[in-house]
């Protein structure tokens, strides 16, 4: 898994490839985190169309990133999901809590 950040205005764009497993969640944990709670970023956006398989850890990562992101009053958004991750995020019943978009212009025009 390979993550690297891109910076736009007030926001954070994560590009991630590779799965979202158990062996790397806690490097996208930490990334997000440092965004949302340290450097406070008004909008940190997860783009997740590289990104194949995301288990239990990757999802558990991603509520914890939206949940700072909802404590400190700023906006968390995801896009480019895989059927794959698509059908983990409805599994977990989750998909309608994230803020979700087909694509990047959409979700920095939101």
């Amino acid at each position: 898994m390979q993550i690297s950040a891109r910076f736009s205005d007030s926001t954070t764009i994560f590009d991630v490839t590779g799965d979202i497993d158990l062996a790397n969640s806690p490097e996208i944990r930490k990334a997000l985190l440092r965004e949302v709670r340290e450097k406070r970023t008004p909008r940190v956006v997860m783009n997740l169309s590289n990104v194949r398989y995301i288990d239990s850890s990757g999802v558990a990562s991603l509520v914890e990133g939206l949940k700072a992101s909802r404590d400190l009053n700023l906006r968390f958004i995801l896009f480019g999901l895989s059927a794959s991750a698509r059908e983990v995020l409805q599994l977990s019943r989750l998909l309608k809590i994230f803020e979700v978009y087909d694509n990047e212009d959409q979700a920095l025009s939101s």
